[in-house]
């Protein structure tokens, strides 16, 4: 039987006279995920209907499905013609496998269909109890099951019972450009997970410590990088040498100040990345709290160097919160592998919580600070992941 799938969205439908810009977005993310794969894409009263594939490529359009922002519901329904003997051999053999208790939704878009809505769906009904009595019942208010018959004015009915939830969210590449940074811990894979998720197209920017940090941390990174990306329709990966900045930071500022002032070299450098390649905002994986640089005099003092938005999406989350949306997105196994990352470099016994800016900032007098960082973005590695 000919299959086809249907594909909802949500939050467009808020979008008023803009709609049509959303629209035209999310129909081209969908087509550039599913490049290579053979299909017919259409559109279908603010839905959209994937046809005419091959059905061993089904596993692979609905894993791509479930990763495209903007995306609500879709469902894999059965298609047969608006001929009412065959619609109820595709309801009943939708229900071979099913039990339990029903209720059938019959939408009649073609108005020339005989019977209508409520009386085909009282007949679908009937037909389904009387071919599995004592299997199934009928149950209207909460059923354990729903049968849709989707009858369309084209002359196709689609029928099927299973709606799958996704992302939600906004198309990426609606909402900006950003730049996450990101570690090889759990926390700023799903920063960035959730900045697809609004719409940000993004980029990644990761600061190595070689060869205090090893190649196996960097390709933990990229693997991160992967992961994301398949949010984000691809991803680069950018990577700075780090390790110059912070030996000069540990060989010239006090150790309890070595996080703060290595967090604003981080924000200098992202910043000046951003205005040389048309991004728009900082990305950080920062909770408010979690540890010493996360706290809002930590924040402060990163946020004082630089005037380019900085979004922290997990700003008042928890760390099991976090940890959940991890195991969700398939990041938490790798970003839990046990290789340092440029954070855990020459880490100090007892980092100030709550850095006095002054203070800070008379400490960082010490260093050459634009000579740091224009070093360190001569020499950034790009990958395309």
């Amino acid at each position: 039987m000919k299959k086809a799938i249907i594909i909802r969205y949500c939050e467009i439908h808020l979008k008023g006279k803009n709609r049509g810009f959303f629209e035209k977005l999310l129909r081209e993310n969908i087509k550039k995920s599913l490049k290579g794969i053979q299909f017919n894409f259409t559109s279908m009263h603010s839905r959209y209907l994937i046809e005419d594939f091959d059905d061993c490529d089904l596993e692979i359009i609905e894993n791509k499905l479930r990763k495209i922002a903007g995306i609500h519901t879709y469902s894999i329904a059965n298609v047969v013609d608006n001929d009412l003997g065959q619609i109820i051999d595709c309801v009943l053999a939708l229900c071979e496998e099913k039990c339990g208790t029903f209720k059938v939704e019959t939408n009649r878009a073609d108005k020339t269909f005989s019977p209508n809505s409520m009386e085909t769906s009282r007949l679908l009904g009937g037909k389904i109890l009387e071919k599995y009595a004592g299997k199934l019942k009928v149950e209207v208010k909460n059923p354990d099951f729903y049968v849709y018959v989707d009858i369309r004015e084209d002359g196709k009915t689609f029928v099927y019972s299973d709606v799958v939830h996704t992302l939600s969210g906004m198309p990426v590449g609606s909402a900006g450009k950003g730049l996450l940074l990101i570690s090889g811990g759990i926390d700023s894979p799903v920063a960035g997970y959730m900045t697809c998720k609004r719409g940000m197209k993004i980029e990644s920017l990761h600061f190595h410590s070689y060869p205090y940090t090893g190649i196996a941390a960097k390709e933990k990174v990229i693997d991160l990088a992967k992961i994301v990306g398949e949010y984000n329709g691809g991803m680069r990966l950018h990577v700075v040498s780090f390790t110059k900045i912070q030996e000069e930071i540990h060989k010239n500022c006090p150790a309890e100040f070595m996080i703060t002032i290595m967090r604003r070299f981080m924000m200098r450098i992202a910043e000046k990345f951003c205005y040389n390649n048309g991004l728009q905002a900082i990305i950080t994986g920062e909770s408010l709290g979690q540890v010493a640089s996360q706290t809002i005099e930590s924040i402060t003092s990163s946020n004082s160097v630089v005037s380019i938005p900085v979004l922290r999406p997990l700003i008042m989350f928890d760390k099991n919160d976090i940890i959940d949306i991890s195991r969700k997105i398939n990041a938490y196994e790798t970003s839990i592998l046990p290789y340092e990352d440029c954070c855990t470099v020459f880490l100090p016994e007892f980092p100030a919580i709550k850095p006095i800016l002054q203070k800070v900032i008379d400490a960082e007098s010490k260093l050459d600070v634009d000579g740091l960082i224009e070093e360190a973005m001569s020499n950034i590695e790009t990958i395309v992941v």
